[in-house]
């Protein structure tokens, strides 16, 4: 008997942010479902290159690595270009690159904006644009990475909750705008990785408190999500799945 035909098999995905943390982990799920992965880095490009030859070891070049700065206007066409030449097409666009850090409003700078709706919102419009006909022809998918906090602001951190807010309202927006060949979600999730910069234990045991299954999640429930709508979910556009443990019920 032939080997099983995988859920994503010929299909290929690009994944911005896909060197480390959450994007490698969403890489590795949709990699291990079937698609050839094209891993978007920007100064990650050791671990992007790392996470590729693991990839490649499994599956013989089924995995690549694009690097593109996504606040460069540029950047976004050559980036879906590169994709479609060296894998073949795209089926799979997965934004998931962000910026994350506090910005309240009495020291909210004009480039601290720029940087996080840039990161967040303006690369998601820009690369699905870029992107649309390739989908198109693979009556594709698009999953943006969200945050619950872009369903409620978190404190101290305006811009980073107000371009979440917009990704949500732009994930609609794209749902419409693209139907009837392509289909748009997005993940938000709760806490399932803590920031770099981390909060101390007692902050995270106090975020782990408001979630209703008491303990916070993995990389791998966020990357279980984008997998379900890449796999399972023909049915399914323009919603906004919370991947949080029941945290955004508990404000």
């Amino acid at each position: 008997m032939g080997a099983a035909t995988l859920a994503l098999d010929g299909q290929v995905a690009l994944v911005t942010g896909g060197a480390r943390r959450v994007g490698a982990e969403i890489v590795r799920h949709l990699h291990a479902a079937g698609a050839s992965v094209a891993i978007h880095c920007h100064r990650s490009l050791g671990e992007a290159e790392a996470l590729a030859a693991e990839l490649d070891a499994r599956r013989a070049g089924s995995a690549l690595v694009c690097t593109a700065d996504l606040l460069q206007s540029g950047s976004f066409r050559p980036l879906v270009g590169s994709v479609v030449a060296r894998l073949g097409g795209l089926a799979i666009l997965v934004n998931n690159a962000s910026t994350f850090y506090p910005t309240p409003l009495a020291s909210l700078t004009a480039t601290q904006w720029t940087d996080l709706i840039g990161t967040n919102l303006t690369a998601p419009l820009f690369l699905a644009q870029a992107a649309a006909d390739e989908l198109r022809r693979a009556r594709g998918l698009i999953v943006n990475i969200a945050d619950i906090h872009g369903l409620r602001p978190l404190p101290r951190y305006l811009a980073y909750s107000t371009a979440k807010a917009a990704l949500i309202h732009l994930t609609r927006g794209l749902a419409r705008e693209l139907a009837p060949q392509v289909r748009v979600n997005a993940v938000a999730p709760g806490p399932v990785m803590w920031p770099e910069d981390a909060l101390d234990a007692a902050q995270q045991q106090e975020i782990v408190g408001r979630t209703l299954l008491q303990r916070a999640g993995t990389p791998a429930d966020v990357a279980r999500a984008v997998c379900f709508f890449a796999a399972d979910a023909p049915y399914v556009t323009g919603q906004v799945l919370s991947v949080d443990g029941g945290r955004s019920q508990r404000w």
